[in-house]
C-alpha cells in the first residue's frame, strides 16, 4: 500500500467527489485525483507553486491560501487531503480545525506526514532539519484526537522509496519543495554530499535509493 492508493481507496468512488488538496504545491496530487474524475480544489500559499498547478491541472481550481485560513464556507467539500503539508504550516492545530470546518458531515480528512526517520530524512537533515516541525505535526494530530475534533479511522505507516540518478537529482527534488533550500545547498555542498552518500543505498544500476517513512491518518470529523 502506498499513500496515493490509500487516498484513492479512502475517497472511492472519486468521480464527482469534491476534494480539497491543502498545500497542493505544483499540483501533483491534484492531477492524479482530477484524472480519476474528482472535482479538485487546491490551496497553497505559494504563487509560484500555484502557477505550476494551474498549468498542470487546468480542470482543477486553485486558490492562494494558508491551511489555517481556508477561503471556503462550512461544509464545502466531501474530502480533504494534506499530503506532506501539515508540518509546513505554522499552526498545524489551526489547519486541522479548518479542514474539519470545510468538510460535509461524513467527510474525511487524510493526513500524510513524513516522520523524522529514514534514509531520506538523514540525507535531507544537513539542508533542513525538520525534526521539530515533523514532531509538531504529529503532536497536533494527537491533540485533535484527544480533544474530540476527529476520530481516527485508520493510522498506518508506509515506506516511500525513491531512486535518484545522482546527488544533483536529489537536490533538485528537495529544492522543488522549497526553493529557499538552494542557498543552504550551495553553502554546505560538501556536507550535504557526504550525508547523501552515507544515507543512500547504491543500486546495481548505479542509482541511489532513499526511504522515507510516511504516517497516514484517515480522520473523521466529529460534530461539535
Amino acid at each position: 500500500m502506498d499513500a496515493l492508493s490509500l487516498i484513492r481507496d479512502t475517497f472511492a468512488p472519486l468521480p464527482g467527489k469534491r476534494i480539497l488538496d491543502i498545500g497542493c504545491g505544483p499540483g501533483t496530487l491534484a492531477k492524479r485525483l482530477a484524472d480519476d474524475g474528482a472535482a479538485v480544489t487546491g490551496v497553497d500559499p505559494g504563487e509560484a507553486a500555484l502557477a505550476k498547478a494551474r498549468a498542470a491541472v487546468p480542470a482543477a481550481r486553485f486558490e492562494a491560501a494558508s491551511g489555517e485560513a481556508l477561503p471556503f464556507p462550512d461544509e464545502s467539500f466531501d474530502g480533504a487531503v494534506m499530503l506532506n503539508a501539515l508540518h509546513h504550516v505554522p499552526n498545524p492545530a489551526g489547519a486541522l480545525s479548518e479542514a474539519a470546518r470545510v468538510l460535509v458531515p461524513g467527510g474525511v480528512l487524510v493526513v500524510v506526514e513524513p516522520l523524522a526517520e529514514g534514509s531520506f530524512f538523514e540525507a535531507l537533515r544537513p539542508i533542513e532539519d525538520e525534526s521539530a516541525v515533523r514532531a509538531g505535526a504529529q503532536a497536533a494530530i494527537t491533540r485533535a484526537l484527544s480533544q474530540g475534533t476527529f476520530a481516527c479511522r485508520r493510522d498506518v505507516t508506509v515506506a516511500r522509496r525513491e531512486s535518484f540518478a545522482s546527488l544533483d537529482a536529489f537536490l533538485a527534488r528537495v529544492s522543488t519543495v522549497d526553493p529557499a533550500r538552494e542557498a543552504t545547498i550551495r553553502a554546505r555542498r560538501a556536507i550535504v554530499e557526504d550525508a547523501f552518500l552515507q544515507a543512500a543505498e547504491r543500486g546495481a544500476d548505479g542509482s541511489y535509493g532513499l526511504v522515507q517513512p510516511l504516517r497516514i491518518h484517515v480522520l473523521d470529523p466529529i460534530a461539535a
